[in-house]
């Protein structure tokens, strides 16, 4: 029977190892935050330069191990190495948090395909042949790992008192690594960083042009439709008809009729206005529409919120500087809820969020629901000024430079808003990082952001959160973004160090931060050095097989459409990603004609101010020149040895294998040329 149980047991596993796809490598602690350089270095556990124990954590392992009573060198030694794995900075790979948090970590039962330096070693027989008769003292190898009850306190086992053998011990406690995944060799992890041998490496962008309009967001209707929301700076939000790619037919909408008219309330100025759209993850049902915008209290005074600019952040917005004739926040970064059933209103359902602006610009504003949570994300900008002189970014007290998580679904009464100081109807998600840094505000999931724009999860893999942040000087760059992660600005703008002009905020020592740096980016004189660039678009991971060659490549480009990258992870799930521009071009059949940069033959895109994608995970750039898609390749001559292996309008699998001029009426050159000129203020450095 106990073979038979353990046969179950084995071929169980092996069946599970092949429907569930590895979950990560990257760094990141089992409670989902960064690791960090520890303030005092650990005695115990071998993790000092990258950790994710603090000293209290390094003497809690140390007085487990003590208790363990083990006699044999050997054996003790690879148990203390076990214990340390918790601090290891890919612990969260190690102890499986995406699927369901083990006792300790993945044990390398055979080669390794992601992991450098252990292709050879078969760390879980070695435990085994070390400590197979060696009494253990609360032993970590407790039978809960068969899913047993757990033996009492103070119980002396052996590894024989529960296992046969070692393969049956191996079954449980190891894996053999093949797919990719991380397992535990008895040192630190570490990644080979070298490129894969990629068959698939995109050629080129194929674009079709679906319409001629501007827009500033987009989100797709999530019921499965061929429809989606597009909204512009000015406040108009409509619904669209999206053709099907080949069909030759463009964005089907209803100018005339908006789904949603907010331009009463939106303020919209060179450098503000509507900056987002979502809809509730449950909106076929529940109706839920948000919408994060700018407003001016001179004209609406209802708008008026909290001053960012506040004695709890050390500032006071009288001595602050008028801001192209503006006061200190006397401009308001909203997010507002709409209901929709039984039938839209422009009445606002709820202000989720207010507060005042220190100066014009740099305020984010985009907002997106998490795939797995369901909470609501609100990136903000550091608020404006050269070199965020007030150190807001930096500033745990501020939510200017910050990305917020926000708990929409349960609403808190007006006492409790009041009583804890909240900036709306929000509540706290109770995992956000403030329960284990009582010095951040609640609201804040990451900070040391200068002006993120456009931020994304990847649709496969939902811990790749990954935000386009502006610079200012030198570095535009793309952040993989997780809980607490500390990006840096403004001590640092990329992977450089930064020194502000002035500093009336006060600063903060470099040493005082564990600064988590771009994972790709580019500088602007790389780009272009008569030019420069303007600044950074952030875009998401190609997940339709409609370019297959495509697929799997992390998309962003620059606001002045000259260049784009596609940026490969290179091994997969490693976190080491490889950019490479990308050549992009107009099909010659395109349903509206498109023109081309004059001494170019570059499509005359603009600027591009997003990106988007529809149920369908086609991908969308929405430009001040209309709204473009991407296409097969072919279609532009583009090779792509596998295009002909998945067809145009098949929605992406879970595996990577798997010139004509512009036309349009003056009034809509107009629109097109007011919304170019305010976007590009808002994404430039003043």
């Amino acid at each position: 029977m106990a073979v038979h149980y353990l046969i179950i047991i084995f071929l169980s596993l092996c069946l599970l190892q092949i429907f569930i796809s590895p979950t990560l490598s990257l760094p990141m602690c089992t409670d989902s935050r960064a690791p960090f350089t520890p303030k005092t270095p650990l005695a115990f556990c071998s993790y000092n330069q990258s950790s994710c124990c603090d000293s209290a954590q390094d003497s809690d392992i140390r007085k487990q191990f003590e208790s363990m009573n083990v006699s044999s060198k050997d054996c003790a030694s690879l148990l203390k190495s076990i214990l340390c794995s918790q601090c290891d900075p890919f612990s969260a790979e190690l102890f499986t948090i995406a699927t369901s948090r083990r006792q300790i970590p993945v044990l390398c039962t055979s080669t390794s395909s992601s992991q450098a330096n252990q292709s050879t070693n078969n760390f879980c027989k070695t435990v085994w042949d070390s400590c197979q008769n060696v009494p253990i003292t609360n032993s970590p190898f407790s039978p809960l790992l068969q899913g047993q009850a757990p033996p009492p306190a103070n119980t002396t086992t052996k590894l024989t008192d529960i296992w046969p053998s070692s393969s049956a011990f191996c079954t449980i406690t190891g894996e053999p690594s093949t797919n990719g995944s991380a397992c535990f060799n008895g040192e630190k992890a570490t990644f080979n960083t070298t490129a894969n041998n990629a068959n698939n490496v995109p050629k080129g962008m194929c674009l079709e042009r679906i319409g001629n309009e501007s827009y500033i967001d987009m989100a797709a209707f999530n019921n499965g439709s061929n429809q989606a929301f597009f909204a512009n700076q000015k406040g108009q939000i409509w619904l669209a008809t999206i053709p099907e790619p080949g069909s030759g037919g463009s964005l089907h909408i209803d100018d005339s009729n908006p789904y949603l008219d907010l331009t009463d309330e939106v303020h919209f100025d060179t450098a503000t206005g509507l900056m987002s759209i979502t809809i509730h993850p449950n909106f076929s049902r529940n109706g839920r529409f948000f919408a994060s915008f700018n407003c001016d209290k001179s004209d609406r005074p209802g708008c008026a919120g909290r001053c960012a600019c506040n004695s709890d952040v050390n500032c006071d917005p009288s001595k602050l500087e008028r801001d192209s004739g503006v006061q200190p926040c006397q401009y308001q970064a909203v997010v507002a809820e709409y209901n929709t059933i039984p039938s839209v209103s422009t009445v606002e359902t709820r202000r989720i969020f207010t507060m005042g602006l220190p100066y014009t610009g740099h305020h984010g504003g985009q907002i997106l629901f998490g795939p797995d949570d369901g909470y609501l994300y609100f990136m903000m900008g550091d608020g404006g000024g050269v070199g965020d002189p007030q150190n807001f970014s930096q500033n745990k007290r501020s939510l200017l430079g910050k990305i917020m998580r926000l708990d929409v679904d349960n609403i808190p009464s007006e006492k409790d808003i009041t009583r804890l100081a909240l900036w709306g109807n929000y509540s706290i998600p109770r995992d956000n990082p403030y329960t284990k840094d009582n010095e951040l505000l609640p609201e804040i999931w990451a900070l040391g952001l200068r002006n993120p724009w456009r931020c994304s999860f990847d649709s496969e893999r939902s811990l790749y959160f990954m935000c386009g942040d502006i610079g200012q000087d030198d570095y535009e760059e793309v952040n993989l973004i997780i809980k607490d992660g500390n990006y840096g600005w403004r001590l640092y703008e990329g992977p450089g160090r930064f020194s502000p002009s002035q500093t009336p905020g006060g600063n903060s020592s470099k040493d005082s931060i564990n600064p988590i740096f771009p994972v790709t980016g580019y500088s602007h004189y790389d780009l272009n050095k008569k030019e420069g660039s303007a600044s950074i678009t952030g875009g998401l991971f190609y997940r339709s097989n409609t370019d297959p060659c495509m697929y799997g490549s992390y998309i962003y480009a620059d606001l002045y459409a000259t260049a784009m990258w596609a940026a490969a992870e290179t091994p997969k799930d490693s976190g080491n990603f490889t950019s490479s521009k990308i050549p992009f071009t107009c099909a010659s059949d395109s349903p509206l004609p498109c023109s081309t940069v004059p001494g170019s033959t570059l499509p005359s895109l603009g600027y591009i101010f997003s990106f988007g994608h529809d149920n369908n995970k086609d991908v969308y750039l929405l430009t001040s020149s209309g709204v473009y898609r991407i296409v097969a390749p072919s279609r532009c001559n583009y090779a792509c040895a596998i295009e002909k292996t998945t067809s145009p309008n098949q929605q992406s699998s879970s595996s990577p294998l798997s010139a004509n001029m512009l036309k349009g009426s003056i009034k809509n050159l107009s629109v097109l040329f007011v919304s170019t000129f305010a976007f590009l203020f808002i994404c430039l450095n003043y």
